[in-house]
């Protein structure tokens, strides 16, 4: 069965981050991921998670200055330096406490900005050098945050082939972006390497939005699809309870793999 990823930088929020991994095994999650994870060592994280027997999905290489509301610094030109620091770090700790992927975020610089552009390709080229020999893959995602330079799913597909990373697909960013979650996946399965879900609007746990989830895990499955899925959700209430679906969700994984 799919690992069931609980992403706890909006998940258990309310909770010192050391005690969110405990919360989500109890929940039933089966996997944890948070995109900067860093006041908890790598080893004591891995050794946390390895006794509540959850594994690490994926890490970013870091969203940049939360006062400049930078989201990552992949594309930010003057920035290279700050990039490769980051990018470092987040690979060390993804090879600390076995995760698989390191996503390095774009930023806000203008889709149609040619300096970006090249920025982003210098960085991901380095970064690709970077990880190779290591068993970890770039993650690339696009993301519907009104001037994210990773703008388009096509624009994350070419930058897919071009560096050899995996793609996060997001069924809310999807959505947000006028994109059938389910046919893409259908049509675009190879290129899948991480899941997010998130209803759509508002963000939150499956079932307060208008997606057809079941028919999502279908297309997935249908896809072949093996990896993790990720929460990457605001809940509208407290996180267990915003859970509830869970036990639904991975009798439908179950029957789907069985049947």
């Amino acid at each position: 069965m799919n690992r069931l990823s609980a992403h706890i930088g909006y998940l258990y929020a309310e909770l010192p981050l050391a005690d969110r991994p405990v919360a989500a095994a109890r929940d039933g999650f089966t996997a944890i991921e948070h995109p900067e994870p860093w006041a908890l060592p790598a080893g004591e994280m891995r050794a946390l998670i390895r006794d509540l027997g959850l594994t690490f999905t994926q890490v970013t290489s870091g969203m940049g200055d939360p006062a400049e509301v930078e989201k990552g610094l992949a594309a930010l030109r003057g920035r290279e330096a700050d990039f490769r620091r980051g990018f470092d770090r987040a690979a060390d700790y993804a090879l600390g406490v076995g995760a698989g992927f390191v996503h390095p975020m774009a930023g806000l610089a203008p889709l149609d900005d040619a300096g970006a552009r090249k920025t982003y390709a210098a960085n991901l080229d380095w970064a690709a050098e970077r990880l190779r020999g290591t068993g970890l893959r770039l993650l690339v995602e696009a993301i519907a945050i009104p001037g994210y330079h990773l703008a388009t799913l096509a624009y994350a597909s070419e930058v897919q082939d071009r560096f050899g990373a995996a793609q996060l697909f997001d069924t809310y960013n999807a959505a947000a972006l006028g994109v059938d979650p389910s046919l893409w996946i259908t049509a675009n399965a190879a290129r899948v390497g991480h899941v997010h879900i998130a209803d759509h609007p508002g963000r939150h746990q499956p079932g307060t939005g208008t997606l057809d989830f079941p028919r999502i895990l279908a297309a997935l499955q249908g896809a072949g699809y093996a990896g993790a899925i990720g929460f990457e959700y605001i809940p509208s209430v407290a996180t267990s309870a915003s859970a509830a679906f869970l036990p639904g969700w991975k009798a439908l994984l179950s029957q789907r793999i069985t049947a």
